[in-house]
Order: structure tokens, then C-alpha cells, then sequence
């Protein structure tokens, strides 16, 4: 397998891996066409250009609008039909999640200042939040879980989840993950139909504040559209992986590492950067051995040929910055002293210490969230958690004593700016 090998000392290496980091998200002018002409006709039609749609894409036909939502008998008999072994592993994640994300939960504080004025922040949640999920036969209960947790810890009112079932073929793991985290309403609506009518409402699907969840390009670009009318979580590239590893690690469990992202699709991107290139030998033996009992073999092997990188680097010192540039969504750092390498890491989505924190674990049961920052976004972006569904609100309380100080300076400010109305309205607090 032809895997593109990189090394830090060759002098055009900074522009080499730009170009093989860069990802064309730009969108195909059929998706963004007919994603606007969705969203128009929801926006301006409602239930009836959102069964119309249903019909057309998910090759359903409900004579009323009603019938779209998943009755809880529905649900619980879905609940019923799962193994008892997969009930237990979703609840074992749910419960892992759940202690994870109630550490992140934001409190309202206040401070007095010597004046006797009163300042602080109230925190909120949001009222209602819709969360996206892939239908069908794709099985995504991971997805559930990890987008509804941190709303329910961040006391979301109510949690609205759209699945679409195309020709009726509903996943009962992923209607189990919704009855486990406590989901309060299901609709059988997919794509970017159903990302309109979360954003605008129906008579039938309520709006709600926010939208959270993964999907394929058209969902990605409705998202993209409706941003302002609701807030979304963020536009998600491709899946990717980097792992630092010195000669020490197994070049089996590194491969499978690496596997673990390029089997998404074929745009999944996994790179490994490492201070000995015998390693390199070593794990490419590995992944010719490996690939061909994969499932998704096909795609992995594009992936990796197409996206995948080897990195030679002169010491891990280096390996961080080449880490910090990439800015991974998910990073392992597979060596001997991880926690002194993690020291040196900026810019990371998730971060994987020591050779047994394989990003497997952590897609499904570790605890922190899977949504994670990508191409690049972890620069500046953090994993969805329970921030994202709790907002906050200024508080200013002032006596009479500040009201009339700190008036004297709001007018010199304001006047200064031309505003007028603003000047006479602090002056109104100022004691003659």
C-alpha cells in the first residue's frame, strides 16, 4: 500500500503537508441548490412540504403529519427487542457520560464591589434542542448518547431527535440510546428537510433553540444555512486520526489504530508521526497483513492511500509541533512518557495518553464527548459538552452611590461617541 512519507528535515515539508492536509469542503452546487429549495419549501409550506419530502426521499407515505412522531409503545417495544448485553453496554456508556459531562456543568455567581453594586453571570439552559441522528441501517446510538447527555446534564427542557427510517427501517439501538438518556419526542424525518423544520418549526415539529448531530453532505449544508436562525454544534469534516509513537509501541495495535478512522470513509484521514523510520517498515508490514481481514477493507485502503500520512520527525519535541500545526480531532500519544509529552500539545480535539487509550474507547464508553473539533478547528474550537447547551446572561445590580459615579463616566464615554440619548440617560442617575 502506497502510503505518502514525509520528513521534517526536507525543506519544503510545511508546504508539502498543508497541501496534504487541505480538504475541499467546498460544496457541490447541486447539494447547496437543492438543500435552499428544501429549506424554502419547509419554511414556507411546513407539514406538507415536509411529507412531501419524506415521501420523496424516505419512500414514505403518511397520510398526516402526526404520524411522523414514534409513539413511546414504538419506542419501548424497540427498547424490548435489543440483546440484553447491548442494553447493558448502553447504559454502562450513558453512565460514564453522564459522570463526565456533570463535571463540566456552569454555576451562576455574583460579587458585591465596595459600593454596595451587585455583578455577575445567571446561567441558563437552552428551552429546546433538536438532535440530528443517521437512520436506516446505520447504527449510530453512540451519537445519541453523546449529543443528548450534555443536554439533559445541562438542563434542557426538552430534547427533540429527528432519525430519518428510510422505507420504514428503524434502528432499535439508536431508539434504545434515546429511551435510556430520557429523549423526550422522535420523528421519523431525515435529512435536510428535517433540519428545516427543527429551525423554523411545523405545526407538527416544534423549533427549537439549537441543533446537534451528525449527518451527510445535504444535512451539513442545511445546518450551514438555518446558523442564526438556531444555533448548530459545527460543520464537521472528514474523521481523523494522528498518533505520535516511538519504536517502542506494537505496530499491530498501531495499524488497528489507524484502521479506526480510515474505515469511516474514504475522505477519513490517519497519520502517524514517529522519531524512527524503521517503525514506519514495520507498521506498513502491519497494515498489509491486517487490511485484507477488514470488512470495510475497500475503504480503508483509499483512505490511507489517498489521505494517509507517515511523518519522520528528528525527536517528540518536534512531533508536538507538527501535532500543534495539524491540530488533530483525535491525537494518541502512544510513547513512553505520554503525560511529559502531553505537556507540549496546544491544539487537539480529544487526546489519547499511553499505548492502552486506543480512540476506539473513546468514541463509545470513556466518557468525554466524540464530538469533536475538525480540519484544523481545534486551534480555536472545543468537544461538545455541556457548555454548549447553557447560556448565560450579565447581571448588573447597582446602588445609588455607583448609579451616580459610574454614571459621570458612562456620559463622558458617550458623548465622546455621539451618542446623546446614552449621556443623558446615565446623567439621569447622577446626584445633584
Amino acid at each position: 500500500m502506497n502510503i505518502k512519507f514525509l520528513k521534517t528535515s526536507e525543506k519544503n515539508f510545511k508546504n508539502s503537508l498543508e497541501g496534504f492536509l487541505n480538504f475541499d469542503s467546498s460544496n457541490n452546487e447541486k447539494i447547496v441548490e437543492t438543500t435552499n429549495n428544501i429549506l424554502v419549501e419547509i419554511k414556507k409550506r411546513g407539514d406538507e412540504a415536509l411529507l412531501e419530502f419524506t415521501k420523496k426521499f424516505d419512500g414514505l407515505v403518511f397520510s398526516d403529519a402526526s404520524d411522523l412522531e414514534i409513539t413511546q409503545n414504538d419506542i419501548n417495544a424497540a427498547f424490548e427487542r435489543v440483546s440484553s448485553e447491548q442494553k447493558e453496554a448502553l447504559m454502562e456508556a450513558a453512565k460514564r457520560i453522564f459522570t463526565y459531562h456533570e463535571k463540566q456543568k456552569m454555576e451562576s455567581w455574583s460579587y458585591n464591589d465596595d459600593e454596595g453594586s451587585r455583578f455577575g453571570q445567571k446561567i441558563t439552559p437552552l428551552d429546546r434542542v433538536g438532535l440530528y441522528v443517521p437512520g436506516g441501517k446505520a447504527a449510530y446510538p453512540s451519537s445519541v448518547l453523546m449529543n443528548a447527555i450534555p443536554a439533559k446534564v445541562a438542563g434542557v427542557k426538552e430534547l427533540v431527535m429527528v432519525v430519518p427510517t428510510p422505507k420504514g427501517e428503524r434502528n432499535d439501538l439508536v431508539l434504545a440510546a434515546a429511551k435510556i438518556v430520557g429523549v423526550d419526542r422522535i420523528f421519523s424525518i431525515g435529512g435536510a428537510q428535517a433540519i428545516g423544520a427543527l429551525a423554523y418549526g411545523t405545526k407538527t415539529i416544534p423549533k427549537v433553540d439549537k441543533i446537534v448531530g451528525p449527518g451527510n453532505a445535504y444535512v451539513a449544508e442545511a445546518k450551514r444555512k438555518v446558523f442564526g436562525t438556531v444555533g448548530i454544534d459545527m460543520i464537521a469534516g472528514p474523521s481523523e486520526i494522528l498518533i505520535i509513537s516511538d519504536k517502542h509501541s506494537h505496530p499491530d495495535w498501531i495499524a488497528m489504530d489507524l484502521f479506526s478512522q480510515a474505515e469511516h470513509d474514504e475522505l477519513a484521514q490517519s497519520i502517524l508521526i514517529c522519531d524512527d523510520e524503521s517503525f514506519f517498515n514495520r507498521v506498513k508490514e502491519s497494515i498489509e497483513n491486517l487490511v485484507e481481514k477488514m470488512p470495510r477493507k475497500e475503504i480503508i485502503k483509499t483512505s490511507l492511500e489517498n489521505r494517509g500520512i507517515f511523518i519522520l520527525v528528528d525527536n517528540l519535541d518536534e512531533a508536538a509541533d507538527v501535532s500543534n500545526q495539524i491540530a488533530p480531532e483525535h491525537l494518541e500519544l502512544a510513547v513512553d512518557n505520554p503525560n511529559e509529552l502531553l505537556e507540549k500539545i496546544k491544539h487537539a480535539g480529544a487526546i489519547f495518553i499511553g499505548r492502552n487509550t486506543c480512540e476506539a474507547i473513546g468514541d463509545y464508553c470513556a466518557g468525554p464527548n466524540h464530538v469533536l473539533p475538525t480540519s484544523g478547528t481545534a486551534r480555536f474550537s472545543s468537544p461538545l459538552g455541556v457548555y454548549d447547551f447553557q447560556k448565560k446572561s450579565s447581571l448588573i445590580e447597582l446602588s445609588e452611590h455607583s448609579a451616580s459615579r459610574l454614571g459621570r463616566v458612562a456620559s463622558i464615554l458617550a458623548k465622546g461617541e455621539g451618542l446623546f440619548a446614552h449621556g443623558l440617560s446615565a446623567e439621569y442617575r447622577i446626584k445633584k
